[in-house]
């Protein structure tokens, strides 16, 4: 990559003008610039620079602001003693290792400092940085021993509020035993796999735990964490279930199984155990068998919004089911509608009914639909008949139809008469004298008057 120098006349004039100058453009910073940059107050992005001296680190030591070098793969120790004196939140998400004497100097840091790019820790690096008095980010750590700086480490983290992202791919007992008194929200992104003892330790924790990289669960690790005793268990990784694992998770409330996409009807039986919270986004098929009926009427059950867009078949009995609930309903994977689907789905009584996906829809489904109390999405339809515009006009809620590229200057007239709430169209895709016609409806006469005013303004 040629060199590209950010010198001291190009940081006065972004001192004077900072949309003058790209910072994260430079790959070499002089000192004498950032000698003029620590005056600075605000953000500094300079993720373009490669490399750091050591006079440069310790004039922007003295910068106010977010400094930004997640672009700097290695620091020198001196470079790390001056960075570790900046006084506000300090990012270094590029550097792969660091050096004992660097950890020691950075933990001096008191804000924010990030340094996710670590994999791996010595021991004494760890031990200093569990002194680290801000919020510290150590979300690409990898491996976690059973160290005394490590564990001290894991110590200092748990203690950190909010959200707590790391990398590992395995997990100890004693690191897992301290993590659990992490309050907040626990991401182990890392974690293939999970031993029988570190489950255990793990069901205490009183928090949100998402463990995303599990792609299978034995029937014991299931019946462990069906024992969880945090608000909510993420097990979006896994890709298939056995029946007596699903009746043992079925046991929690609060369970996101996202990464599956079919499942047997037993299986099916035993999530609808399931109290409360149930999270099956990626499932493509609710079909008409016993097991999956019960779980579309627990499904419904559920007071928050119900996503469930991988769906791509919906028998009409689960239609049914899921129509009674009266959250929001998103099934944005369905392509069609079975007439009767869409009869039951207009008795939906959240305000939200989204069917995005859908390609086309029969003027029975649209008269169906038309009976449904609230905003309707109907986005992935590029034509409408005369017979679905005519139903669809007398729809009470907001009415969003913005894929529509084929419509007759009939349907255009019967969809003008849609006065029960907003309706969202794209008139540029419409033919001209459809476009016309329908920009006569209230929804789009602020957009008339801002063209107006814009011309007026002209």
């Amino acid at each position: 990559m040629p060199e590209k120098r950010l010198t001291k006349e190009i940081a006065k004039q972004f001192l004077a003008d900072e949309d003058s100058v790209g910072l994260s453009e430079f790959n070499v910073l002089v000192s004498t610039a950032a000698e003029v940059l620590s005056n600075h107050w605000g953000d500094l992005f300079l993720y373009g620079l490669k490399s750091l001296s050591d006079s440069a680190a310790k004039h922007l030591s003295q910068h106010y602001g977010f400094l930004h070098l997640d672009g700097l793969t290695e620091l020198s120790d001196a470079a790390a003693e001056s960075l570790g004196k900046h006084e506000w939140k300090l990012s270094l998400n590029g550097l792969t290792s660091l050096s004992d004497a660097a950890a020691y100097s950075l933990s001096k840091h008191e804000t924010c400092l990030t340094l996710d790019g670590l994999t791996r820790l010595s021991d004494a690096a760890a031990e200093s940085l569990s002194k680290h008095e801000g919020i510290l980010e150590l979300g690409g750590l990898t491996t976690l021993s059973d160290g005394p700086g490590h564990l001290a480490l894991v110590e200092r983290l748990s203690r950190q509020g909010g959200e707590l992202s790391l990398g590992l791919r395995s997990l100890s007992d004693a690191v897992a035993e301290r993590l659990i008194k992490h309050e907040g929200e626990l991401h182990l992104p890392g974690l293939t796999s999970l031993s029988d003892a570190a489950a255990e330790s793990l069901i205490k924790y009183d928090g949100v735990l998402s463990l995303p990289a599990l792609t299978s669960l034995s029937d014991a690790a299931a019946e462990t964490l069906g024992n969880y005793e945090g608000r909510w268990l993420a097990l979006d990784g896994l890709t298939s279930l056995s029946a007596a694992a699903a009746e043992s998770l079925s046991r929690h409330g609060g369970l996101s199984l996202d990464g599956l996409t079919s499942l047997s009807d037993a299986v099916a039986e035993n999530l609808s155990k399931c109290e409360w919270g149930l999270s099956l986004n990626g499932l493509t098929e609710l079909s008409d068998g016993p097991g999956h009926l019960a779980l579309a009427e627990t499904l419904s059950k559920d007071e928050e919004e119900l996503p469930l867009n991988g769906l791509t078949s919906l028998s009409d009995a689960a239609a049914e089911s899921l129509s009674k609930h009266e959250g929001s309903l998103s099934l944005e994977g369905l392509t069609s509608l079975s007439d009767a689907a869409a009869e039951s789905l207009s008795k939906h009584k959240g305000y939200y009914l989204f069917l995005e996906g859908l390609t086309s829809l029969s003027d029975a489904a649209a008269e169906s639909l038309s009976k449904h109390k609230g905003s309707l999405y109907l986005i992935g339809l590029t034509s409408l008949s005369e017979a679905a515009a005519e139903s669809l006009s007398k729809h009470e809620g907001e009415l969003h139809l913005p894929g529509l590229t084929n419509l007759s200057d009939a349907a255009a007239k019967l969809l003008l008469r849609h006065v029960e709430g907003d309706l969202s169209l794209d008139l540029d895709e419409l033919p001209e004298s459809a476009a016309e016609i329908l920009r006569q409806h209230p929804s789009f006469q602020d957009d008339d008057d801002d063209d107006e005013w814009d011309e007026d303004d002209e």
